[in-house]
């Protein structure tokens, strides 16, 4: 097991510094034209991490057997924040989505701490009721108006992506517990007119689905993120163009340090670079599940289990997106991408996976 949990955290740091250099030069000369300066994000980011360092040490001496006493209070905490954030005056609104607290010093962003909240409270409420999992009113019922409710309160920020994340990593926790096969497949089936309506009623999500479908119907509009990512990814062939010398990243791809930084690995590290990447994540969430079968304790190993399969998750979604076989969606690429909340709870979420793994 001490080599699993060396293994994590090594590939877990080399992409955290891997994504130090990409946020810098994906962004600094977005950041010198916007801000006057071409540090902008990568001191940010720096100081996020020192953040999310000091924070996963902490974690890491945590006693996950109190953790899992507390975890009704974690998730209670955690809906207060998303009802917070949609409060007037308290939540902070940008591009027409209320999804940060604003603390003066940073945001904090609700629905990042909430994907880690609702795997703890699934852990602990799958250790605490095994043997009646496979009944529907104490065992399926009661975690599904769970999850149902925090779903609920992301999608009225509106965040579409995370609530999805949410849902899916509900699903998956409840599958592998033992849930009958058929509570979630009729969940699944009942949710899908509702997924139907909120993507087929909101404006700009429907352009979204359609761009997805063929970006060059509005290649100028609401197809221009995938077709700059589209040719990111071309110009890099299989070597790249060299770090620092992407040209998309000259205020032509949106977000190119955020939710399409792939998109710049691929133009300036090539098709080499890409799938270099993609390796080491193979390798952390391999390693991960081997952690998650290793531990004996339930609690446990559902925590690790929820953690890995949240970032998998992740990882699919957005080189997904950035690829164009999936649509667009905001969800950054764990560990690298530039994030606040995000990148620390990401961090927050291995220190867990190392203590949680530590017998």
């Amino acid at each position: 097991m001490r080599s699993i949990r060396i293994s994590l955290a090594s590939i877990t740091f080399i992409l955290l510094m891997f994504g130090v250099v990409m946020v810098y030069s994906s962004s600094a000369i977005y950041a010198g034209q916007t801000y006057n300066d071409d540090f902008f994000f990568l001191k940010r980011q720096v100081f996020i991490l020192l953040i999310g360092f000091a924070l996963s040490f902490l974690v890491m001496s945590l006693d996950l057997d109190k953790l899992q006493e507390h975890s009704k209070n974690i998730l209670f905490f955690s809906i207060l924040l998303l009802v917070m954030v949609l409060l007037p005056g308290i939540g902070k609104e940008a591009g027409g989505a209320k999804r940060w607290i604003d603390l003066k010093i940073f945001n904090i962003q609700p629905s990042e701490i909430m994907k880690i909240a609702i795997v703890i409270f699934l852990a602990d409420f799958i250790d605490r009721r095994q043997n009646r999992i496979a009944n529907f009113w104490q065992g399926f019922f009661p975690p599904l108006m769970i999850i149902g409710i925090c779903m609920l309160l992301v999608i009225m920020e509106p965040d579409l992506g995370t609530t999805l994340t949410i849902g899916v990593i509900g699903m998956i926790m409840l599958f592998i517990s033992g849930t009958r096969v058929s509570f979630l497949l009729m969940t699944i089936l009942a949710s899908v007119p509702f997924l139907y309506y909120l993507v087929f009623s909101v404006d700009y999500r429907r352009k979204r689905m359609l761009s997805f479908l063929n970006p060059w119907l509005d290649e100028r509009g609401t197809g221009f993120q995938i077709v700059q990512s589209f040719i990111a990814l071309g110009s890099g062939g299989l070597f790249g163009l060299g770090l620092g010398q992407s040209r998309q990243k000259l205020f032509f791809l949106p977000a190119s340090h955020t939710d399409f930084i792939l998109s710049i690995i691929g133009e300036e590290l090539g098709f080499i670079g890409v799938v270099s990447v993609l390796i080491l994540f193979a390798v952390l969430i391999w390693q991960g599940l081997r952690a998650a079968f290793k531990v004996d304790d339930i609690f446990r190993k559902m925590l690790i289990f929820g953690i890995i399969f949240t970032i998998t998750f992740e990882v699919i979604v957005n080189v997904g997106v950035s690829l164009g076989i999936l649509p667009t969606k905001g969800l950054p690429l764990p560990f690298v991408s530039y994030g606040g909340t995000s990148l620390v709870m990401h961090m927050i979420a291995i220190a867990l996976v190392l203590n949680a793994s530590r017998e």
